[in-house]
């Protein structure tokens, strides 16, 4: 275990100026609070976060981090508070061992959702100062070093997070060695099997592979000295998990990867390095395709760097990376090559102003924190974090960074929230295309909006970001919430009106303390989800008043005359739509009340066992949760709700006659007991454009069959006659309709 003045001189190396004192009470406090504390290893506990800080030392990052990173477990395990640590280290430090605390009590359900909430603080933490995050990296690193020693039912568990999300975000930070390791280390626990055969292949083909490497170095380098450049070239085989990836990505087997070396080339300066390019690619031909400009075009967490891939000596694939020594710091070290000490500049400045992937970080912490579920928020960090990048432009010429396979709707939603939310199409390199098209490098897209307009659910299905996949769930529960709330202004309305009472919107509001709602729309939405009663809020605004039960239930609930109507996407996707004119009692002549729902999210259903069609007289039954459910009001099923009259809604058709819809309806015959005689049956139905939906036959005699049939028909006339027709048929004793 690394000793107290170990620790120290490791820090002065890079940092002459430091604290010393500091450094020695963390590591004094901090073995201490651990005690007599053991690793699953058997070592004592302090050996951990002493190694964790050893590694950030590696980063030379700045005195307060190393503590931080000495006094990291102090708090979730030991008997350490958060106010002993402000009070001997500074609040700074507190802080920072704050964020890296995870949440103890957590009365949630499921391990994910624990995890989310956990993941959420730690971000959120992230967002105030970037450290809390490399202390982090460096302690999921050194679990992972010591992976073997946890119980092997944790294992898979902690790589499979290590792989999904800790792994990612060192790659989004722009710190390379850390992910690379962390992905090697979770790849051997997850497939040990994949990581035996790649490594055996691998050191088979070693002899070959050193002797390749060191010849093109060698050519290389005299190459790039003949042209008056002085480099630095270094080639390496390429990692197993790196070459597992490529396996899977392109389905190919490991003899048939051609590019298992890479080679890097560090130059002095930035015009170096394209001309570096320029003579490789006059050396050697280009496999075309392969050539990335990220230096013109930085990735999102910093790094840059020219890739391109030649056919280079013994005719076999080379990749090559071409960069300076200030973007080899940043590609190895990422975020915290940021850290690196310069003349009188304070690290943590450096941190959060010079780094573009710490304003990536925190800019999508602040759209994954607006509100989500747990798994929601772990959902789209996954997204957030996992993906490749393509890079496309506004028709202003402004660059915008997406994941590969993002379609023009992420687009809209990376250029501004309410471009994606109105987005109703879009040209591609001047082109009308789909909004569901996969976007490629460098192309112009142009988003074509309509005001009004609102995404539809299904896009959430489409999309790849997500911010984008956020909005659009957003969106869709804003414009749900306004219509139940549209409904449940109307239902409320009319009950003041059946009260005798004045219905003003400010004495409502004056009342919500009653109804244990914090605004009016909340109270009027719940009145239309079915989970408050309009007659409730008539209670609240007017304590005195009571309920008049004593209006006898078939007048309270006497339909309004019917009409042909439709409004509801309905049963199979069928735009099936009602009208609903009043609530409870009687209704007086009036407009109907609208409650268009999206996407079936606030459902309206037909009854079971015979549902219901135009032409029929009939109601709504309002279920808390459920929706509303329609009834014919000659249904048995009514009589349920007797004692139930403010769940009752009047509704009547509104079909569109231009455009017909089936609705269901169910018959009951008997029919004889003869060869063909259902076959009859169906031909009378299918003559008459009815649909069958289902078929139950049961034997009540030795003669006769008793048949339910569930079909659809356009309105009663069409059911009615499909109902004589039947009748008129020999084989069938008696057909009627049947409603519950």
């Amino acid at each position: 275990m690394m000793r107290q003045y170990e620790l120290v001189e490791r820090v002065r190396r890079y940092n002459p100026d430091t604290d010393e004192a500091l450094l020695n009470r963390a590591y004094v406090y901090a073995m201490r609070a651990h005690g007599s504390q053991k690793r699953a290893s058997g070592d004592p506990y302090f050996s951990h976060p002493l190694e964790v800080a050893a590694i950030l030392t590696d980063l030379r990052l700045d005195d307060a981090t190393i503590v931080a990173a000495l006094l990291h477990d102090t708090i979730e395990d030991t008997a350490t508070t958060r106010g002993e640590i402000d009070e001997l280290f500074g609040k700074e430090i507190g802080a920072l061992v704050e964020g890296l605390t995870k949440i103890k009590k957590l009365d949630l359900v499921s391990r994910q959702a624990a995890q989310a909430e956990n993941l959420r603080k730690l971000l959120l933490a992230i967002a105030e100062d970037v450290r809390v995050l490399l202390v982090k990296l460096a302690d999921r690193l050194h679990n992972m070093r010591t992976l073997h020693y946890v119980p092997e039912a944790k294992r898979n568990r902690i790589s499979e997070e290590t792989l999904e999300i800790y792994a990612p975000l060192a790659g989004r930070m722009g710190m390379q060695a850390i992910r690379e390791e962390l992905e090697e280390l979770s790849f051997r626990q997850l497939s040990p099997e994949a990581y035996r055969t790649i490594v055996g292949r691998l050191e088979s083909s070693r002899e070959r592979h050193i002797k390749a490497i060191a010849e093109i170095e060698a050519q290389l380098t005299t190459k790039l000295a003949d042209n008056g450049i002085t480099a630095e070239v270094t080639g390496r085989e390429k990692r197993p998990y790196s070459i597992w990836r490529k396996m899977e990505r392109k389905t190919v087997g490991f003899e048939q990867l051609s590019d298992l070396i890479g080679f890097r080339v560090i130059v002095g300066e930035l015009a170096e390095c394209y001309r570096t390019l320029g003579i490789v690619h006059t050396t050697w031909p280009m496999v075309p395709g392969r050539f990335k400009d990220y230096i013109s075009t930085p990735k999102q967490n910093g790094y840059r760097s020219l890739h391109t891939t030649v056919v280079g000596p013994g005719r076999q694939r080379v990749e090559l990376q071409i960069r300076t020594r200030g973007m080899q710091d940043v590609a190895e070290y990422g975020i915290a090559a940021h850290a690196l000490y310069k003349d009188g500049a304070n690290a943590y400045e450096l941190l959060t102003s010079d780094s573009q992937a710490y304003g990536w970080l925190r800019r999508t912490i602040e759209l994954l924190a607006e509100g989500d579920s747990p798994e929601e928020f772990l959902e789209h960090t996954k997204l957030e974090l996992f993906h490749d990048q393509v890079f496309c432009f506004t028709p202003k010429g402004r660059l915008i960074a997406l994941p590969r396979r993002a379609t023009p709707i992420d687009f809209a939603y990376a250029v501004h929230t309410d471009i994606g939310d109105t987005a109703v199409g879009c040209k591609i390199d001047g082109k009308i295309s789909p909004l569901v098209s996969e976007l490629q490098n460098g192309s112009e897209v142009e988003i074509i909006t309509s005001e009004g307009a609102t995404p539809p659910a299904a896009w959430e299905s489409v999309v790849i970001t997500g911010k984008a996949r956020a909005a659009i769930r957003r969106a869709t529960r804003a414009a749900i919430r306004a219509q139940y709330a549209g409904l449940g202004r109307k239902l409320v309305e009319r009950a003041f009106e059946r009260a005798g009472k004045p219905y003003e919107e400010p004495r409502v509001v004056a009342s919500l303390h009653r109804l244990a709602r914090t605004s009016l729309e909340d109270a009027l939405a719940a009145v239309g989800r079915g989970e408050l009663r309009a007659n409730d809020v008539i209670k609240a605004v007017f304590p005195e008043w009571t309920e008049d039960v004593s209006v006898p239930q078939q007048q309270r609930r006497q339909p309004e005359p019917i009409t042909e109507a439709g409004w509801f996407a309905l049963a199979r996707a069928r735009s099936v739509k009602f009208k609903v004119p009043g609530h409870g009692a009687v209704s007086p002549a009036g407009p109907a009340i609208p409650i268009r729902g999206i996407n079936g999210d606030l459902p309206v259903r037909f009854a079971p066992d015979g549902g219901a069609v135009p032409g029929d007289r009939i109601v709504g039954i309002l279920t808390p949760g459920e929706g509303i459910t329609i009834y014919p009001i000659q249904s048995p099923a009514l009589k349920a709700f007797d004692d139930e009259p403010e769940r009752w809604l009047d509704v009547r058709w509104d079909v569109d006659g231009q455009e017909r819809h089936r609705f269901p309806a169910r018959l009951r015959l008997t029919s004889l007991n003869e060869p063909g005689s259902l076959a009859q049956i169906a031909q009378v139905i299918g003559e008459r454009d009815g649909n069958i939906d289902n078929v139950r036959m049961s034997r009540r005699s030795p003669d006769f069959t008793e048949v339910t049939i569930d079909i659809e028909v356009f309105d009663l006339k069409h059911l009615n006659a499909i109902i004589a027709d039947l009748r008129a048929k020999s084989v069938v004793s008696s057909v009627e309709r049947y409603n519950g």
